[in-house]
């Protein structure tokens, strides 16, 4: 599965780097997205959703609605299967927006999910 984890880090202890490395350890294709991070653990950081060339089967949000509204329009435009609201990721207008395009909307965390075989 191509993942794309909008708001990745390159701190070991935030969620979005953990999320990084257990989608990779579990064999997920993921572009990790941040404006300033260049690479997160050798992988490539992605200034924008939109630089990513390849089709993406997921989108996992570890950014707030204030960051996830100014992005809405280009999540869409990639054509996801589906976004994951982390907890903290909740945006109401971007799940609308999402929900109207057929894109299947989760309130989730990504750990868990891939923790326990639900991702």
């Amino acid at each position: 599965m191509k993942v794309a984890v909008i708001g990745a880090s390159d701190k070991p202890h935030r969620y979005s780097y953990l999320a990084v490395m257990l989608l990779k350890e579990k064999g997920h294709d993921v572009f990790p997205v941040h404006q300033r991070v260049k690479t997160i653990d050798q992988t490539p950081v992605y200034k924008s959703i939109q630089d990513i060339e390849e089709d993406v089967d997921t989108v996992t949000l570890y950014v707030g609605a204030s960051i996830s509204d100014l992005i809405t329009d280009a999540i869409i435009k990639k054509r996801p299967g589906r976004i994951i609201f982390n907890p903290g990721a909740e945006n109401s207008n971007l799940e609308q927006t999402a929900s109207a395009a057929g894109i299947e909307t989760v309130h989730a965390c990504t750990l868990v999910m891939l923790r326990t075989g639900q991702f």
